[in-house]
């Protein structure tokens, strides 16, 4: 945290707003079980590594353990994320790997000419709009959480995440392998609504070493964003 960190506990204390634009978050739900997801999450290392203006979120779903082994990082809320978007293209089936662009484009992720669009189009709308201020800060055994004043309303959601892990795979159609990801999601919670007030969290630590927060509207439109 160190430097940003303490300029985002100014933010917080004062009531500044962050005056960078918001980054374009990219989500994708994928399993170390799945033998296409490799390279998706290779694509997801080079987008972060090449787009300092994307928060890249990796999210492991649970639908691929089984009895032999149940992967470390699959998370419930994460399966619950990804049918919330097939709802909102009213999708009867999820799949890995998928990606989902600020909430809104939904393509398969391993697709580097769909991505490179998808990322340029959200580039475009953040341009065109404007965002929601987001902090994050240390706060005493937890995260202080601002979200700044705007329009409409909205859901705050809360990921933790490990900017890079490395695993040897013992099951399913990886097994033997070592997969290597980035900004893993290790826990997922909804902070509370957001009604266009400026609103603070006080929140307890979660498990990951990272911190991104969302404001996102009930079809899909992300409002703020931010990471620390």
């Amino acid at each position: 945290m160190k430097l940003l960190s303490g300029i985002l506990l100014i933010a917080l204390t004062t009531g500044t707003a962050l005056a960078a634009p918001r980054p374009v978050v990219v989500e994708l739900f994928t399993s170390q079980a799945c033998s296409d997801c490799p390279p998706a999450d290779a694509l997801l290392k080079q987008v972060q590594a090449q787009n300092p203006d994307v928060l890249a979120l990796d999210l492991h779903v649970t639908y691929w353990n089984g009895a032999a082994w149940t992967y470390p990082y699959s998370l419930q809320g994460a399966t619950d994320r990804q049918n919330y978007y097939a709802g909102l293209a009213q999708n009867s089936e999820v799949y890995t790997p998928e990606a989902v662009v600020d909430g809104e484009n939904q393509f398969v992720g391993s697709d580097s000419a769909t991505m490179r669009s998808a990322i340029d189009q959200a580039r475009a709308r953040i341009a065109a709009g404007k965002a929601v201020a987001v902090a994050i800060a240390p706060a005493g055994d937890g995260l202080m959480v601002r979200v700044g004043p705007g329009e409409d309303t909205a859901a705050v959601w809360l990921f933790s995440f490990d900017p890079r892990h490395t695993t040897n795979v013992l099951g399913g159609e990886n097994g033997g392998t070592t997969l290597s990801e980035v900004n893993v999601v290790r826990s997922i919670t909804r902070l509370g609504a957001w009604n266009g007030q400026a609103v603070v969290f006080k929140v307890p630590l979660q498990p990951g070493e990272e911190f991104a927060v969302l404001v996102q509207k009930p079809d899909g439109t992300i409002l703020g964003a931010g990471s620390n």
